[in-house]
């Protein structure tokens, strides 16, 4: 399965309360923060609606 690595590089202060639950979900609280998932469409979706606050490489 392919491996996604996503990293906030953007704040969410003053963003819709759903993309701030979502970079919750996502595991990346602070500026800086990485994660890595196994690729589905889930994660897929829950980038998507974040794209704009984060930085994404495909592993």
């Amino acid at each position: 399965m392919a491996k996604v690595k996503v990293t906030k590089v953007k704040s969410t202060i003053e963003k819709d309360e759903r993309q701030k639950r979502t970079m919750k979900a996502l595991g990346l609280n602070k500026i800086g923060d990485s994660n890595e998932f196994t690729r589905s469409l889930s994660i897929d979706g829950m980038i998507r609606k974040v794209q704009h606050l984060l930085k994404v490489e495909n592993k």
